[in-house]
């Protein structure tokens, strides 16, 4: 074990469950530690029914560490069962690590550690010099609160606060290799001391509250009195401008913009929503879910497409209307999110069948050849014309009936649909329905051999 980790004794501040008053707020035992600020002791916590276990971002990103790195998602949900349950007895927090015991579902208690790497001195170093720099910084922390910029300038000084995968380091005497439900469940309920304190994941980075606002002090007494000379050479100066005419100039040497990044191999996984938490009414959870995945799939292939060379001489295409857009969800939806697209689109089942057809073939270029019908006249029924002749010779060309935009095979299941940019759709007649055949072609006769099979 690396000596960022502060080993604990077995045993040590591991009491039992104890009691508590059921309120939010978090009551805190004398460690006892010789260090004194070096370890905080919280009470057992009441169940959580009915709440989730994180409800600021820093709780929420300490919980995310801990389901991106464990291998078992099973082990996970009994860990949420374990927490909620009130399974969780009093929680030690020390520099590296956490300890509580966790009674199991057969009641047997397992003491229970997760560890967290401490920062090393040049760490937190270069995170003081920070903090002191902005004076915002302290005054959210004694608020207790954790803002995202502290998170942002501290990452940016080389300093990570919250976890990532695979920092939290499960350690569990039922001898799991992996994170086990106990450990899950004990990092469940310290994201609700994260909730109420942030100091209690410094504290695990390596410095108590009382330590660190003790070394904000010296140092931003320093940091005034280094800035106190340049105060007063300020107000005896008269700072003079930056002519804009300089300014412009030098936006034009600036450096080139870095190479675009490299396009994922696939799309990213949306958010997780297996929780044991009640959805609100009226929240359909699988549709809800299958959004989210069309919404990562349709955001890696728009991002393909401006990678691509020459992606900026292509035409912007208008935004698809919401029949359209019910399609396009439709072609991967499962059964019972297809009936809802179908009826918020006002077509029926076999109308939103059809149209799917026509997506997969042409996207919304077929579907408008599907559903609108426009009469060619002029030079394009002219061109249609031409195109139709020149296609057979005069003794096998087919007798076709025009009906608008439609051009149906006398005596046979065929049909010709030709759309506003001149291409020709094929469509076959099923069950007395005309149905999309394939994708559009140029030359009506290789459109009319798919319709007809005989391509």
């Amino acid at each position: 074990m690396s000596d960022a980790y502060d080993e604990a004794p077995r045993g040590a501040h591991a009491g039992g469950m104890g009691d508590n008053d059921g309120s939010n707020h978090l009551t805190t035992y004398d460690g006892g530690s010789a260090a004194g600020d070096g370890e905080r002791t919280f009470a057992a916590l009441p169940p959580a029914h009915g709440r989730g276990f994180a409800r600021t971002w820093w709780g929420l990103a300490w919980l995310q560490a801990l389901e991106d790195t464990a291998l078992d998602t099973a082990q996970l949900k009994t860990g949420r069962r374990l927490a909620r349950a009130g399974a969780v007895g009093a929680v030690s927090v020390r520099p590296g690590r956490i300890t509580a015991v966790v009674q199991d579902k057969d009641g047997t208690p397992r003491r229970s550690d997760v560890l967290l790497q401490r920062l090393s001195p040049q760490e937190w170093d270069r995170f003081l010099g920070m903090a002191v720099e902005r004076a915002g910084h302290i005054a959210a922390l004694l608020d207790r609160d954790m803002p995202p910029h502290l998170v942002e300038d501290a990452a940016a000084a080389g300093v990570d606060l919250l976890p990532g995968i695979g920092d939290l380091e499960p350690e569990c005497d039922c001898e799991a290799w992996d994170h086990c439900g106990h450990t899950a469940a004990l990092c469940y309920q310290v994201a609700r001391l994260l909730d109420e304190d942030p100091f209690v994941l410094l504290l695990m980075r390596g410095r108590g509250e009382r330590e660190l606002l003790d070394e904000l002090q010296v140092r931003s007494v320093a940091h005034m009195d280094l800035e106190e000379p340049s105060r007063a050479e300020s107000t005896d100066t008269v700072q003079e401008g930056v002519d804009a005419a300089q300014a412009y100039a030098d936006g034009l040497i600036l450096p080139p913009l870095p190479a675009l990044p490299p396009l994922p191999a696939e799309p990213g996984l949306p958010p997780s929503l297996d929780t044991e938490t009640e959805p609100a009414p009226g929240v359909d959870v699988p549709a809800l879910a299958f959004l989210a995945a069309r919404t990562a799939a349709e955001a890696h292939r728009l991002l393909a497409e401006a990678l691509s060379p020459g992606h900026e001489t292509l035409p912007v295409e208008a935004e698809l209307a919401l029949a359209e857009d019910a399609v396009r969800l439709a072609t991967a939806a499962p059964a019972a999110i297809a009936a809802r697209l179908a009826d918020g689109s006002g077509r029926d089942s076999d109308g939103l069948a059809r149209a799917v057809r026509a997506w997969e073939y042409g996207g919304r270029a077929a579907l408008a050849v599907l559903e609108e019908e426009w009469a060619p006249e002029g030079e394009a029924l002219a061109r249609a014309r031409a195109a139709l002749d020149a296609a057979w010779d005069e003794d096998e060309r087919p007798t076709l009936r025009a009906a608008r935009n439609h051009w149906t095979v006398v005596g046979a299941d065929a049909q010709l649909r030709q759309g506003h940019d001149g291409r020709w759709w094929p469509y076959r007649k099923e069950r007395g329905r005309w149905i999309p055949a394939g994708p559009a072609a140029h030359d009506p006769a290789t459109a009319l051999a798919v319709a007809t099979g005989s391509e």
